[in-house]
Formats: C-alpha cells, structure tokens, sequence
C-alpha cells in the first residue's frame, strides 16, 4: 500500500524528528493520574522512533512518557537503495545490537528488503526478472553477508522481517509479478541466513492487511521457512471500520485463523493511524484486538500523520494510547491502625491470714503427801477409802468466726461513643474521679472470704487506652473470737471427817522434840452394814 517515503529519505525524516525534538514532545514527561479501568498488555511492545541511534536514544523518553512501561521492542530498517545498505554495511547497527545485548528479554526487529532499487518505482516485468533471478540464487551472497555481520555484532536471534508488505504495489520485492517464483526466492535467502554458524533468527512473514494487489495466502512460501506470521494494519481501507477490518478477505481474523492453522506466532510489525486522521476509536479497538490474540509483538508507526508520541495532530488518539499502555499504578498502601485494647488490672484483694487458736491444756496437779523420816508404828486400823477425784476434760469451744461480707466493687464502664467519618479519632469521656482506695486492715482469724473478679469492660470501637478506673477495695470487718470459758479446778478432798478421830501422841519431850508431834487417826464407819452399828 502506498507510504510516505520513510525508509530511504532520511533527510526528510531527519528535519521532522528534529523540529519534534525541538518542540520538547520526546522529554514529556508523565502525568501523575491514571483513569480507572485502563489496562497495560503484557506483549511485548515497540515504536519504529528513527532508523539510527536517534531511533536508539528516544526509547527510554517514551518508556517514561508511558508511566515508565518497558520498551521491549526495537524496530528498524535497512536501506534499500544498495545492495551494500541490504548486506549490514550500515554503522546504526551497532547501535541497535548494544541495545539488544542490554537487555536479554529484549527483541530486535529488522526489515530487510530483498531487492536494490525498492523504492524505485520499478516496472512489473522489470520486477518478475529480479526475482527470477534471485529464485535462481544470484543474491545468496548478499544474505550470507548480512547474516555474518549480525551474527558478529552479537545480535544472531534477530527477527527478520523479510519482503514486507510482498501482497501490495510499492516495493520491487513485491509478489504479484511472479508468485511462484518470489516464493523459491524467499526460501533461498532463508537458507543462506541460516547457514551461518551461530545464527538463530526468526523470519516474520509480514503482509499488508487485505488484498491488496494479490491476496497474500498465495505468497506464503512454507511452514519450513517462516516463524512468525505478522500482518501490517493501518487507518485505512479496504473497510470502513474497524470491524470490516476484522471481518474483509485478508483481513485481521484471517490473519489470526491462517496463523494458527500453520502452528505459527503473530506479530503486528506496523500499524497506526493515516486515512482517517486523529481515530481514538481505532487506536482503541487495536490495543483491544492485540491484547486478545497475544501477538509475540508490536510496534506502531510513530511519526506523522501515523504516530501517536512524536506527533501533535492526533491528541485524541495519543490520550487513548498513553491511557491505555501506561502500567497500573498501585494505589497508597493505607495501613490499617492498630488500636490497642485497653487492659483492664484485675484488683488483687489479699486473702486475710486468720491464725488457729491456741487452748492451753489444763495442768491437774497430783496431792504430794508427806513422807516422815522416824518410821512410825502403824497401828491396826481399817485402811480408809479415799475416792479419786473425777477431773472433768474440759470441752474447748471452738471460736465461732462470722463470715465477713465483701461488698462487690461496681467498676464504672466508660460510655464510649461511636466514631463520625469525619473525625480522625473518637472522643473519650473521661472517667469521673475514683475516691482513694480505704486502707484493709490486717485481718484476724477468719476463713478466707471469696471475692468476685471484677468484669473488665470490652471496648464497642476502636479507641485510644482508655483510662482504667480504680476499683474501691473490699471492707473485711475484723472477726472477733469468742473469749474461752474458764476451765473448771479439780475439786481438793475435805480437811474433816465427821467419822475420823485423831489422838496425839507423846513421846515425851525429847523423844517429841526429834520426830515431831504425831498423832493416829482411827475412822470408825458406823453404817449399817460395817458391823459397827450399835443400834
């Protein structure tokens, strides 16, 4: 299809690039904002910026003018002017091949023509004896070349875009003069390239979109030689839309289905804007076709009246674009505040020690009687019975203890209310003032009472530590054991016995004087049945 002169006429390219450059378009920078619901493909994308280290240097100022999106793809041609320009003999290689070895999951795509003169506006029987003679292998050399030399710059997984546009009528590599012939020509160049050592291209078969002056399936020289199946798209017709672009004969579903049915990748080499001027609607339902047939790459055209970054009349069409390849951007990571909960003491109330009560054992004493030193005579006299004292046990009574009534402490829960949106904090009623804690005494001897743990209020919101109010202490009454009864005294045996007579003895004054004065005691028992009774 026909093209501004791009390829070949680089002064012309060269004073437009300039004057963009001038204009500051290269170094926009990124907006901040992003609109909601625009999305990035991951394929791999690229623009064709200039042919040469120009071309090079604008790919990292349209990485940052798409929100810093990475650039995988660079894209260039070779003139075809020359068969010296064909064989690499062109310094913007090297450029090109530093780029790509940057970077290993980059791609470098190059066009390569297959015909001197390409843009020359040669005649159609002209056109049918080149490529006679290049089926008939008189430019195998030219390929091997070219091979060689990216082979040497350290780029040998280039992606070969070999006779583009073949089905259309501006370049002298174009099919239509002779099909069958233009294929065998075709599968020579590739097997030439692939017999330098170290080489591992990938050959793009790139068509026009639509007929054209021939329909491309009839220049498709064969799975063995072609890896990718790419397709060239612009903002034009045949079609009126874009969904007669998808639906035409050749069209983009073709392009697709015809891919598949071969096993084969697809690419969009070129595409971008031209017939229709500034078309947001296009540039739209492309990115949309592309991100769902998930080409291995593309490229848009960008400069004018193609591009959408290097060129001012399509804004419409650039918003569209940059909106839509721009990465998403994350929101601000809100942290979530972490709002303590408050911790309420559980009053710790001591448990009283009440001591055991000491009773002392009542001593009984034992009668000690005398002993004489003299032994005395003993008369013959009944031996009196003398009972034994009962000595009570005494009954200890056990203290009766009152149980102490702990009253239970009333915890006044804080009436937290709830948030507003608008405030960034919810306000805490203070706690009304606690009386100080009244001092326990030290409990006396009592069970240990049982005091309840006071609940600790749970907070309805998040809110600040909240306060804790102090818990009154319990009031233990002091117990008071009842005093013990005083113990009963062992009852002494009477001095007198109204049945007992003593007679004092005398043994004279001195004898008397050395023992001391005695006396016997007889006891008579006058009862009735001691046989002493008279009666």
């Amino acid at each position: 299809m026909p093209r501004p002169r791009r390829r070949l006429a680089s002064t012309c390219v060269g004073t437009v690039t300039a004057g963009l450059l001038a204009t500051g378009v290269a170094l926009a920078a990124p907006d901040e904002d992003r609109p909601e619901g625009s999305t990035a493909s991951d394929t791999a994308m690229g623009a064709y910026l200039d042919y040469g280290p120009r071309g090079v240097g604008r790919i990292p100022y349209l990485s940052r003018w798409l929100g810093g999106r990475e650039i995988r793809v660079g894209h260039t041609y070779l003139p075809g002017d020359q068969w010296a320009g064909i064989e690499g003999k062109v310094s913007f290689l090297e450029s090109w091949a530093a780029w790509r070895r940057a970077d290993d999951d980059r791609i470098f795509v190059l066009n390569v023509p297959m015909q001197e003169r390409n843009e020359g506006r040669v005649p159609d029987h002209q056109v049918a004896r080149l490529i006679r003679a290049g089926a008939q292998g008189h430019y195998d050399r030219h390929f091997t070349r070219l091979a060689e030399r990216l082979v040497s710059l350290g780029v040998p997984d280039t992606v070969i875009v070999l006779g583009w546009e073949m089905n259309g009528i501006t370049y002298t590599h174009r099919c239509g003069p002779d099909p069958e012939n233009w294929k065998r020509y075709w599968k020579r160049v590739v097997r030439a390239m692939r017999a330098v050592p170290g080489q591992e291209f990938k050959f793009d078969f790139a068509p026009n979109r639509g007929k054209d002056a021939i329909g491309w399936t009839e220049c498709y020289p064969g799975d063995d030689v072609v890896d990718i199946i790419g397709m060239d798209s612009y903002d034009q017709g045949p079609g009126r839309d874009f969904d007669d672009q998808i639906e035409q004969p050749y069209g983009l579903q073709q392009h697709v289905d015809f891919a598949k049915a071969h096993g084969k990748q697809i690419s969009y080499p070129e595409w971008g804007l031209f017939r229709r001027g500034d078309n947001p609607e296009y540039v739209r339902r492309m990115l949309q076709w592309i991100e769902q047939q998930k080409p291995l790459y593309h490229t848009i055209t960008d400069y004018c009246p193609h591009g959408v970054w290097q060129c001012k009349e399509n804004p419409r069409s650039t918003k569209v674009f940059r909106d839509a390849l721009r990465p998403e951007v994350p929101g601000p990571v809100v942290p979530t505040p972490v709002v303590p909960t408050p911790v309420v003491p559980t009053p710790v109330v001591p448990t009283p020690v009440i001591p055991t009560p000491v009773v002392p054992t009542p001593a009984v004493p034992t009668p000690v009687a005398p002993t004489p030193d003299v032994p005395i005579p003993t008369p013959q006299v009944p031996t009196p019975q003398v009972p034994t004292p009962q000595v009570p046990t005494p009954q200890v009574p056990t203290p009766q203890v009152p149980t102490p009534q702990v009253p239970t402490p009333e915890v006044p829960t804080p009436e937290i209310p709830k948030p507003s949106p608008a405030s960034p904090s919810p306000e805490i009623p203070k706690p009304s003032p606690v009386p100080p804690s009244p001092e326990v005494p030290l409990p006396t001897p009592s069970p240990s009472p049982l005091v309840p743990t006071p609940v600790s209020p749970s907070p309805v919101t998040p809110s600040p530590e909240i306060p804790v109010p102090a818990t009154p202490s319990p009031v233990v009454p002091t117990p008071q054991p009842t005093p013990p009864k005083p113990l009963p005294q062992p009852q002494q045996p009477p001095v007198t016995n109204p049945k007992q007579w003593c007679v004092p003895l005398n043994f004279g004054e001195w004898l008397s004087g050395l023992v001391g004065k005695q006396s016997v005691c007889l006891k008579l028992d006058w009862s009735k049945d001691s046989g002493y009774w008279p009666f």
